[in-house]
């Protein structure tokens, strides 16, 4: 018999997972806020709800298996703002339900290790609206919850070959900044391995073996293109959108212990560096 998953949300990371899931028999459903992207989805061979502006109750019976990708707004988690009476209808009869969160939750450790027993002292607005989103999903009775926290995504599309390309790319420069990082094609892996061996209340670090300072992640795009390293810039001088600036508020190295010593992870992209050369091969540049 074969299952549904209900993708609330359905973006870059979900759209990842659906292929491995509809291989194996899956009913994929994943919500979108446009008819164009909807058009995108169905191409796939997933299911596009419009949504807000459809009635989400008769696919929450449906399905088998819940994925949240949806960010937290002004009003809070946009899912639970407008459906929080069909998750609560619905939650008891889930196998699983999983919410893609973020490692900014833990907000800044000065470059130190933090697992998912880390004290959650988010540094940013937007970390701290992932804590209320967070509890606020943890709250809902009956629900098989399991939080992802995923570290920056990359991947196909998504990464720093356009801007080395184009002459905009730099490399700036922050004493002991270390981000961390997974490639969108671990994330789904990842997430595949939790429906199969679901444990509600688990929380998984996403990320792979090696945080790494960003000028080290850039510079080795411009390597791997064989075009001259972008110019380095200390953060003090770099002149920077506020949004960019807050990623560097927070710096820390993510532990991924969990995902592989309890879901059996193999990362495909266990560094930046594998991460990247794939992409290239791939005709990501």
């Amino acid at each position: 018999m074969s299952k549904t998953l209900l993708s609330l949300g359905h973006g870059y990371s979900a759209r990842a997972l659906a292929p491995r899931l509809l291989a194996k028999g899956w009913r994929v459903i994943g919500t979108t806020r446009s008819a164009e992207k909807a058009a995108e989805i169905a191409q796939t061979g997933a299911e596009p709800v419009i949504w807000p502006g459809t009635d989400l109750s008769p696919f929450f019976d449906e399905a088998d298996a819940l994925l949240i990708s949806a960010g937290p707004g002004p009003d809070g988690d946009p899912v639970l703002a407008e459906a929080r009476a069909a998750v609560i209808a619905a939650a008891g009869g889930l196998d699983w339900a999983g919410y893609l969160s973020t490692t900014g939750v833990y907000g800044d450790h000065g470059g130190g290790w933090v697992d998912e027993t880390a004290p959650l002292t988010p540094a940013t607005r937007r970390g701290q609206a992932r804590v209320e989103a967070e509890a606020a999903w943890a709250a809902i009775p009956g629900l098989p919850l399991h939080i992802f926290r995923l570290a920056g995504i990359y991947g196909p599309g998504r990464g720093p070959f356009a801007k080395v390309l184009n002459g905009t790319a730099r490399r700036i420069i922050k004493k002991d900044q270390v981000f961390s990082r997974i490639h969108v094609e671990d994330i789904a892996q990842i997430l595949e391995a939790s429906l199969k061996q679901p444990r509600p209340g688990a929380i998984y670090n996403v990320c792979d073996n090696d945080p790494a300072p960003p000028q080290d992640v850039i510079g080795y795009a411009a390597t791997l293109l064989e075009v001259p390293l972008p110019p380095a810039v200390a953060f003090e001088d770099a002149d920077l959108t506020p949004m960019a600036r807050s990623f560097y508020a927070e710096s820390k190295k993510v532990s991924n212990d969990l995902i592989r010593s309890e879901l059996g992870i193999d990362l495909l992209y266990p560094d930046y560096r594998s991460g990247l050369e794939a992409m290239l091969k791939d005709g990501g540049a």
